[in-house]
């Protein structure tokens, strides 16, 4: 890859993780290298005492840069760009471009990860004869109205922010991948929307970390 880290930057985490995911994409969207390590879930290691001692919230994704450890994806995500990827355009310097994206991200995780989560976890977690599929309508409802936010702030721009590509389209992207992969429920019309996804089809770092099937 082209940027020169010496191999320092290690990924702790599932890679069928949204949280994860969005590490992984960024460091891709930067041509940064790294290894990654499965935790959390079936592969376990998030409660052992060494992780806790990296993340003490017992989740993933952790980042180890060296001997610094950060967690958090979304602060994991401005690291990655301040410390590697200066002047880039996915995390702008401009203090109202700036306090755009970091909005986008803070909502993704206030206001979208608590209406995404229920319905990901009855259709793609949940055996199929344990599903109630009435319940699950009335979530998927709960989460399209939160996905009209984005449809009417996506109807004049091209990425959520503007013109450029940011890490806020990467933040809300992932969860993008899970709403329009899911099947079942009744989903809204968000043309806008749909179109914004589109872009992300030919981006290295969607293509081989988010797009894969969903578990």
């Amino acid at each position: 890859m082209a940027n020169d880290n010496q191999g320092r930057l290690t990924v702790w985490g599932r890679a069928n993780s949204v949280n994860v995911q969005k590490v992984l994409w960024c460091l891709r969207e930067l041509d940064l290298a790294f290894r990654r390590i499965d935790a959390g879930m079936a592969f376990g290691r998030n409660h052992d005492a060494d992780y806790l001692a990296m993340n003490p919230n017992a989740r993933v994704p952790t980042l180890v840069d060296g001997d610094f450890v950060l967690w958090e994806s979304n602060s994991i995500m401005r690291y990655l760009v301040l410390a590697y990827g200066k002047g880039s355009p996915v995390y702008p310097e401009a203090p109202k471009r700036r306090a755009g994206v970091d909005r986008w991200l803070d909502w993704t995780l206030s206001t979208m990860q608590p209406v995404d989560r229920p319905v990901f976890w009855a259709l793609v977690r949940t055996p199929v004869e344990q599903r109630d599929m009435a319940r699950i309508q009335k979530d998927a409802e709960a989460e399209a109205e939160v996905w009209q936010v984005a449809e009417a702030q996506l109807s004049s721009r091209r990425f959520i922010e503007g013109d450029d590509f940011t890490i806020a389209d990467i933040a809300l992207g992932a969860y993008a991948r899970r709403w329009f992969g899911v099947e079942g429920i009744e989903k809204p019309k968000l043309p806008h929307l749909e179109r914004w996804f589109a872009q992300f089809a030919d981006r290295p770092g969607f293509a081989q970390f988010v797009a894969p099937p969903m578990s």
